[in-house]
């Protein structure tokens, strides 16, 4: 501060230096204005620009502290600086906030497609555009790497959905160009927020926009999901996977990276169906239905290495409870709605059967949105999905469980045809009964009776 006013002192003079201290104690006392509103007139005209200078450097100084070098936006730092100010706000007004965290779907594609001066370009557009497209009262920040938070004061989750859905919107709309190289772009959103009560936290925030993105990502990305509690008294939790299980999943994944989908295939071999373990037939039936389908050889593949492992993530759940034959528990059919929620976090790990992510976490939803683990209904199952629930019901009801007795061939076709437009997709039904209404699969043959599906497969 004393180097300051000394370097100061010699740029301006002395004498132009203690009349600046004069303006300024004068401000400060009278709290007004000196010259006409709105602006400070100094008699001196060398002063008046010195001055200028001064505001102008400390000016950009504060910009480069506060503002990030590539997007220009604010940066994490002054982001999680102002959301801090926010959430106090909120909590000792009671008033609403909400923050949206976005992550651009699919950004390492264009960094290995196209570089990554094309990618820091595309970052600076998407920056620019959510900018000029938010309202004034509202600041976005960059969180990290492809991921920009939006802060909203005043505002519901409810308006910050509707907020992230536009914003969506406006980025998917159309092609954007970079370099020459035209670039179809999405993003996902996870929101959160409250009103002061319970009171706010910083971390708890960020942490539930988090696992809120994660769900829209989840659920195929391309879309804006709003962070929920878990509702105990729901009949199937929607709330997003647990953090601790979650991480634990990860982990899990990061294993079957290295092991890959063969090591997978002979970790679980000795496991029951009904247990995680690989079954052929079901993976024979969803392949037959995705080739009746008219679906691509990879769509074929992805569909089938994904019915091959469908229910890894019961590794995950005790025995105790795999094998109960009794009724679960709330508690134990809780812990049963979390494998395909864990299944997907370790194919998203598992390089080969990456792809196959989305259609082990829907595997099952059921087609009247009664199922799990995000109630979605009809066409807005993946298809691969909705292909491998009627493979996995048929093996279930041939195959048996500890809790269910077996079905033959002949009623498990009926069980699948009184499913139709209610667990299962009724073309896909008719497609199943077509291939196999008249014979059983091959595999199928030598397991003589099975079982009931039951929705604790």
């Amino acid at each position: 501060m004393i180097f300051g006013a000394l370097s100061f002192s010699l740029i301006v003079g002395r004498y132009r230096a203690r009349r600046l201290a004069k303006v300024a104690d004068q401000l400060a006392h009278d709290g007004g204005e000196i010259g006409p509103p709105g602006k400070i007139g100094y008699p001196d005209g060398v002063l008046l620009k010195s001055f200028e200078r001064l505001a102008a450097r400390i000016a950009a100084v504060e910009a480069m502290a506060t503002t990030d070098v590539l997007t220009g936006v604010l940066n994490r730092q002054a982001t999680l600086k102002l959301l801090a100010t926010e959430i106090e706000r909120s909590n000792r007004y009671g008033r609403p906030l909400s923050i949206a965290l976005f992550d651009l779907d699919h950004f390492k594609r264009v960094n290995d497609a196209h570089g990554h001066t094309v990618g820091d370009r595309l970052l600076a557009h998407i920056g620019a555009l959510l900018k000029a497209s938010i309202r004034s009262v509202d600041s976005l920040g960059r969180y990290g790497g492809e991921e920009f938070i939006l802060i909203m004061p005043e505002t519901d989750t409810d308006g910050a959905a509707a907020t992230a859905e536009q914003l969506r919107r406006i980025v998917a709309g159309g092609p954007i160009s970079v370099d020459g190289v035209a670039l179809q772009i999405t993003l996902s959103a996870g929101i959160a927020g409250g009103a002061g009560s319970p009171s706010l936290e910083l971390t708890s925030l960020l942490n539930d926009a988090d696992v809120a993105l994660y769900t829209a990502k989840s659920l195929g990305r391309d879309q804006v999901h709003t962070y929920r509690p878990v509702d105990d008294e729901a009949a199937v939790p929607r709330a997003a996977i647990d953090a601790t299980a979650r991480s634990q999943a990860a982990q899990l994944g990061r294993i079957a990276f290295d092991a890959a989908n063969q090591r997978l295939l002979r970790a679980l071999s000795d496991r029951p169906g009904w247990a995680g373990g690989p079954s052929q037939l079901i993976a024979e039936i969803a392949a037959e239905l995705a080739r009746a389908v008219g679906l691509p050889d990879g769509d074929v593949e992805r569909i089938r290495a994904a019915s091959l492992l469908h229910d890894l993530g019961k590794l995950a759940i005790p025995d105790s409870i795999l094998s109960k034959p009794g009724e679960l528990t709330p508690a134990e059919w809780r812990t049963i709605t979390e494998h395909p929620k864990i299944g997907q976090v370790v194919r998203e790990q598992a390089g080969a059967i990456r792809d196959a992510a989305e259609i082990v976490l829907h595997h099952h939803e059921w087609f009247d949105g009664r199922g799990y683990p995000y109630g979605l209904k009809e066409t807005e199952i993946p298809l691969g999905s909705r292909i491998v629930a009627i493979a996995d019901a048929y093996e279930a009801m041939i195959a048996g469980r500890p809790y269910k007795s077996s079905m033959t061939h002949a009623e498990a076709i009926a069980e699948l045809r009184r499913g139709r437009g209610i667990q299962f997709d009724p073309e896909l039904v008719e497609l199943f009964v077509n291939l196999y209404g008249r014979s059983v699969p091959a595999r199928s043959r030598s397991n003589g009776d099975v079982k009931v599906p039951a929705r604790r497969r």
